[in-house]
């Protein structure tokens, strides 16, 4: 049971409850058929689950050399060669689910799940470390609702801003380890308060997005509550700690998320 609650740890599951928890509302939204929805739900969480190990595989010696309690692989819990099964199970059961959901929808979906996979082998410490966030959360809309047509233009354009905008916000936290063991994505070569403004920016475009197409009063209300918070939250982190600043930011993530579930849910209304 240890190992298994090892693993678990090791494949980041916060993230991969978060994605596929929007994803299996979104297929609601969309109006997706109950069993697509299974579908769309096992797809995204072995596609998550894969991304997640092989991003821990990959970090074994960073995570060595950074002393990193919290990675099961770094402190022996678990073996490499096991995370690598993992990696690989997860993998196939990715492309499985994905298909079966639809082929037009289900290549989309592997073509974002590559994305992830090649930040963590190559864009992770490049100037383009946004670029395959853009991409894969970009994507997501159009897997869910069925192929490359089938989501209005403006949810995948806010699902990409969404994207960009978590990559800076989840660095944040991990901005000094990562400088010590030479990671140097975009986040880290604007520093911390460049990365708070970007990720605030690029969630207050999506924002604004969802809340023009959308049109209605809580789509509005949305935005009005993301405009506030951005300089309330910065001017907290200034004099109060930058967690303040996190908070602030990953709560507006959270409005755009609800926004464009909402928008999905607005498309087949």
């Amino acid at each position: 049971m240890a190992a298994i609650r090892a693993l678990i740890r090791a494949s980041h599951p916060g993230p991969a409850v978060l994605v596929t928890t929007v994803a299996v509302l979104l297929g609601v939204g969309f109006g997706r058929t109950p069993a697509d929805i299974v579908l769309i739900g096992l797809a995204v969480m072995a596609g998550q689950l894969s991304i997640g190990w092989h991003n821990d595989h990959l970090d074994l010696d960073r995570d060595l050399a950074a002393a990193r309690l919290d990675k099961p692989l770094a402190t022996g819990e678990i073996p490499a060669g096991a995370v690598r099964w993992a990696v690989a199970v997860s993998a196939v059961a990715c492309v499985v689910f994905s298909l079966l959901t639809g082929p037009a929808g289900g290549v989309l979906h592997i073509a974002a799940v590559a994305s992830a996979w090649s930040y963590n082998q190559f864009y992770k410490h490049t100037p383009w470390s946004v670029l395959p966030f853009v991409f894969s959360f970009g994507l997501l809309p159009a897997f869910v609702a069925g192929g490359p047509t089938a989501a209005p233009w403006w949810t995948v354009l806010a699902g990409g801003l969404l994207g960009g905008g978590a990559h800076f916000a989840n660095v944040l936290p991990d901005l000094a380890d990562d400088a010590a063991t030479g990671v140097r994505g975009l986040p880290h070569r604007f520093g911390r308060l460049g990365s708070e403004l970007t990720a605030a920016g690029l969630l207050l475009a999506a924002a604004i997005i969802l809340a023009v197409a959308i049109g209605r009063w809580y789509a509005l209300t949305g935005l009005a509550v993301a405009v506030i918070a951005i300089p309330v939250g910065l001017w907290l982190g200034r004099n109060h700690g930058g967690r303040m600043v996190f908070r602030t930011v990953m709560a507006l993530a959270l409005v755009d998320v609800v926004l464009l579930v909402a928008g999905s849910a607005s498309v087949t209304a």
